[in-house]
C-alpha cells in the first residue's frame, strides 16, 4: 500500500495528529542544519538573510568560503624616520629695513617730477620740485634772526664799554646780554628748521626745494603729479624700495606653525620660472597672529642682484619639520566619516575591529596618522566591505 493510501485510510483524529509530528521534525531538523551551518569560531551567528559577515560586540568576522576573504588585503603598518614638509604660499616683498617713504618737508605745490614709476634712481639724485611759501617764510625767518643777532651784538659790546667806564647802569647791561641771548637762540631755530627741509633736498632761492633720493632703489610706489599741492607733511610722495635684498613672506596657518623654525632651510618657488627651486632660510617670524586669518607672516630673505624677483611675485614655500619616527598607512585604509578619521585592526584571523586615528601629513602616496602602533595589522584593501 502506498503512504497516501495509508493516510487516507486513517481516521481524521489520526491525520492530524501526524501532520503535526510531521511538521516538528522538518522544522526541528532545519534548525541544527542552519545552527551548524552559520556558527562563527567565536560563537556569533550570522543573520538568516545569507551575509557573508558575522558583525558581534563590535568586531567583524569572516566567516569561511565567505567570498569576501579574497577581496580583503591585510598589512602592517609601517614606521619611518622621516621630515615632514608643508607648502604655503607667499608673495615677494621689499625689505623694509631698505624701503625709504619720501615726505614733503614743507607744503607746497610740485612744480617738476623728474622720475616715473618703476624708475631706477641713485643716492642724491633729483626726484621733484617743490614751489612752497612756507620755506619762503623759513628763510624770511632765518635772515631776520640774523639780522637780529647782529644788531643785539652790536648794542652789547656798548653796553659793556660803557658800564666800565661808568656811564651805564647795570641794569642796562644786563638787559642787552639778554636781548642778545634770545636773539641767538631765535637764529638757532631759524637754522634749525632750514637745516631739517635741506635734509630733504637742496634749498634753491627763497621758495624752492630740490627733493633728491636718499637712497639707491627702485621707485616702487608715486602718488603725486605735476601742480598737485602737497599739504600734509605725513602723506608719502613716493617710495624708494632698494631691491638687491627682498623678502619673500609666507603666510601659515597656525595649525602649521610647528614646521616653522627660525634659521630652518626652506624652498621657495615661483610661477615665474616653473621648475626652478630656491633655496633659504627664515629670517623673521613674527610674534602676532593676524587675528581674521588666524595666519603668522614668515618671512626668508634672498639676494637679488639681477632682479629675478619682483614685487608681489606669488610663491609658493615649503618648510620642513625635524625628522621623526612617523606611522605610515595607505590611503586606502583610512575610513572618513563627518570628522572622524578610522582604520579596520585584524583583531584576530579574519576578525577586525574599527579603531580611530588621527591625520597629521601626506608623505610620498602614504598617510601620517597618530592612533597605531608601528607593525599593527590593518585592512589596506577592501575596507569598504566592512563599513558599515
Amino acid at each position: 500500500m502506498t503512504p497516501m493510501k495509508w493516510l487516507r485510510r486513517l481516521p481524521p483524529s489520526r491525520l492530524g495528529l501526524v501532520a503535526a509530528a510531521s511538521a516538528a521534525a522538518i522544522l526541528l531538523g532545519g534548525f541544527f542544519v542552519w545552527k551548524g551551518a552559520h556558527k562563527s569560531p567565536d560563537g556569533a551567528q550570522a543573520s538568516q538573510d545569507g551575509a557573508q559577515i558575522v558583525r558581534q560586540k563590535g568586531k567583524i568576522f569572516i566567516p569561511p568560503g565567505s567570498p569576501y576573504r579574497s577581496r580583503i588585503v591585510v598589512a602592517a603598518a609601517q614606521q619611518k624616520n622621516i621630515s615632514r614638509s608643508k607648502v604655503v604660499t607667499g608673495a615677494v616683498e621689499a625689505d623694509p629695513t631698505r624701503t625709504v617713504k619720501i615726505l614733503a618737508p614743507v607744503a607746497g605745490r610740485v612744480g617738476a617730477l623728474d622720475v616715473s614709476l618703476g624708475d631706477t634712481v641713485k643716492k642724491g639724485q633729483r626726484l621733484a620740485t617743490i614751489d612752497s611759501g612756507d620755506l619762503a617764510q623759513a628763510v624770511a625767518d632765518a635772515e631776520k634772526a640774523r639780522a637780529t643777532v647782529k644788531l643785539t651784538k652790536s648794542a652789547l659790546e656798548r653796553a659793556t664799554g660803557l658800564n666800565k667806564a661808568g656811564g651805564l647802569a647795570l641794569k642796562e647791561l644786563e638787559q642787552a646780554q639778554n636781548d642778545y641771548h634770545q636773539a641767538t637762540s631765535e637764529l638757532k631755530r631759524a637754522e634749525a628748521r632750514l637745516e631739517v627741509i635741506g635734509d630733504s633736498g637742496t634749498v634753491s632761492g627763497q621758495r624752492q626745494i630740490v627733493l633728491t633720493s636718499p637712497i639707491d632703489g627702485t621707485i616702487t610706489s608715486l602718488e603725486t603729479a605735476p601742480g598737485d599741492f602737497i599739504d600734509n607733511a605725513t602723506e608719502s610722495m613716493m617710495t624708494i624700495s632698494n631691491l638687491e635684498k627682498v623678502w619673500v613672506t609666507a603666510s601659515v596657518q597656525e595649525k602649521d606653525l610647528s614646521f616653522v623654525q627660525r634659521d630652518e632651510r626652506v624652498e621657495v618657488s615661483l610661477l615665474a620660472y616653473p621648475g626652478e627651486v630656491f633655496s633659504g632660510r627664515v629670517q623673521v617670524i613674527s610674534q602676532l597672529l593676524e587675528a581674521d586669518t588666524r595666519r603668522n607672516k614668515v618671512r626668508i630673505s634672498f639676494d637679488n642682484p639681477h632682479g629675478i624677483f619682483k614685487l608681489n611675485m606669488f610663491a609658493t614655500v615649503r618648510f620642513f619639520a625635524p625628522a621623526a619616527q612617523s606611522v605610515l598607512v595607505p590611503p586606502s585604509a583610512l575610513f572618513i566619516v563627518n570628522d572622524d578619521t578610522s582604520v579596520f585592526v585584524e583583531a584576530a584571523p579574519w576578525t577586525f575591529q574599527r579603531k580611530p586615528v588621527t591625520i597629521e601629513a601626506d608623505y610620498e602616496g602614504s598617510t601620517i596618522v597618530r592612533g597605531l602602533e608601528p607593525g599593527q595589522r590593518i585592512v589596506v584593501k577592501g575596507g569598504v566591505l566592512l563599513n558599515d
